[in-house]
């Protein structure tokens, strides 16, 4: 099987997921319980990306300047300070300590 062959695969196995979607109850959705794990689910999923893309080196765990950077990141939303100054806020503080400590 080609690497081809398992992207399409994945494709259409993607596709009928996102389908069945639609055969859900609307009542079954709408119920408190189903409403909040889905929330939920959603922030893990979010969490669990940021881990590993700040973390994540290869196959081992790295701990560089994205790790202060997203804790500015963390701080700064905490402080309900505007998307665009977090984002230069975090990328100042990776790109200084980078700079100051000669990390890659």
């Amino acid at each position: 099987m080609t690497v081809w062959n398992v992207v399409l695969l994945a494709s259409v196995v993607v596709l009928a997921l996102k389908l069945s979607g639609y055969l859900v109850p609307r009542e079954f959705v709408e119920r408190p319980g189903p409403s909040r794990v889905v929330n939920l689910l959603t922030v893990a999923l979010l969490a669990a990306l940021v881990a590993v893309q700040t973390l994540g080196s290869g196959a081992g765990i790295a701990v560089d300047a994205r790790v202060p950077a997203l804790g500015v990141a963390g701080v700064l939303f905490a402080l309900r300070v505007p998307f665009i100054l977090v984002i230069v806020a975090a990328a100042a503080t990776a790109a200084l300590l980078r700079l100051a400590f000669g990390a890659a």
